[in-house]
């Protein structure tokens, strides 16, 4: 749904207020404008490294219960 000319123009009288009276929740607004245009939330600069990091972990993790199923496994084998 398009706005009027008119809507825009009220609109845009709105944003210049909200800049001049409070420039922190104008550049949050702006920010939150871009993201609904591009289609989605930025990549965060430490994003691939987070990712990795939790990746690695995860893999440890798997790997340690693994072992301890395999030592209970023998242990039980064992007696």
């Amino acid at each position: 749904m398009g706005l009027s000319g008119r809507e825009r123009r009220i609109l845009a009288q709105i944003e210049q207020a909200l800049e001049r009276e409070d420039p922190e929740l104008a550049r949050r607004v702006a920010a939150i404008n871009r993201i609904e245009a591009v289609g989605g939330l930025p990549e965060r600069p430490y994003g691939g490294r987070a990712r990795l990091w939790a990746l690695t972990h995860g893999w440890v993790i798997v790997a340690a219960v693994a072992l301890v199923v395999v030592l209970l496994l023998v242990a039980v084998l064992a007696t």
